[in-house]
C-alpha cells in the first residue's frame, strides 16, 4: 500500500469517526429538544387562546375523528372556553387559511351565543413584509375585539373591518378563516 492510499484511508477514517460522534450527539439531544419544543408550542397556543378569549379561565378541547399523528392523537376542532366557575363563555379556535403568499394561521374566539367575536390573533404567516404582514399589527387585530358576528366583513363589503391598504387578500383571508371556523362550530354546537 502506498503512502497516498494510507493517508487517504486515515483521512476517511477520521471523517467517519467525526460524523459518527456528531450523529450520536445529535441523537442524544434530539428527543429532549423535541419535547421542549412541543411544550413551548403548547404554551404559545394557550397564550393565544387567552388573548382571544380573555374572560375564560379554562379551555376544554373538542376532538374530531381524524387522527393527526403516530401517537394516536385526535385533531382538536375547537375549545369550549369556560370561566372560573365552569360556565361556558364562548368558543376558541385555531384556523389555517390560504393567504396571499402562503398559509395564515389565526386564533379566534366567539361568545357562547354566536353573536360577537371576542378577539383574533395571528399565530403564523408568510405574507409580504410591510403589506400583508401587517395583519399582526395591533391596529388590524383590535378591529376584531367585540364586533358583532354580522359585521365580520371588510368595510368595503358592509362590515366593520378595514382592510390593510395594499393587502386586501391577506385581510380577507383572516376574515374568511374566522367566518368559516365560527360557522363550523355553530353547526356542530347548534
Amino acid at each position: 500500500m502506498t503512502d497516498n492510499n494510507r493517508d487517504f484511508i486515515v483521512i476517511v477514517g477520521k471523517l467517519v469517526l467525526i460524523a459518527a460522534v456528531a450523529a450520536t450527539l445529535l441523537g442524544i439531544t434530539y428527543v429532549p429538544t423535541q419535547e421542549q419544543l412541543k411544550e413551548n408550542i403548547a404554551k404559545a397556543r394557550e397564550q393565544k387562546l387567552l388573548e382571544v378569549m380573555p374572560q375564560a379561565a379554562t379551555f376544554d378541547p373538542v376532538y374530531g375523528d381524524t387522527i393527526i399523528n403516530e401517537d394516536g392523537d385526535k385533531e382538536i376542532l375547537y375549545y369550549l372556553a369556560k370561566d372560573g366557575s365552569g360556565n361556558l363563555v364562548g368558543y376558541a379556535f385555531f384556523k389555517r387559511q390560504p393567504g396571499s403568499q402562503n398559509i395564515i394561521e389565526v386564533a379566534g374566539g366567539v361568545n357562547s351565543d354566536f353573536t360577537q367575536i371576542t378577539g383574533m390573533s395571528v399565530l403564523s404567516h408568510s405574507e409580504t413584509p410591510g403589506l400583508g404582514a401587517r395583519i399582526i399589527e395591533p391596529a388590524f387585530r383590535q378591529q376584531f375585539n367585540g364586533i358583532p358576528l354580522s359585521q365580520l366583513k371588510l368595510s368595503s363589503s358592509g362590515g366593520s373591518i378595514d382592510s390593510i391598504t395594499g393587502a386586501t387578500i391577506s385581510s380577507q383571508a383572516v376574515i374568511d378563516a374566522m367566518s368559516s371556523k365560527v360557522d363550523s362550530i355553530k353547526r356542530t354546537e347548534g
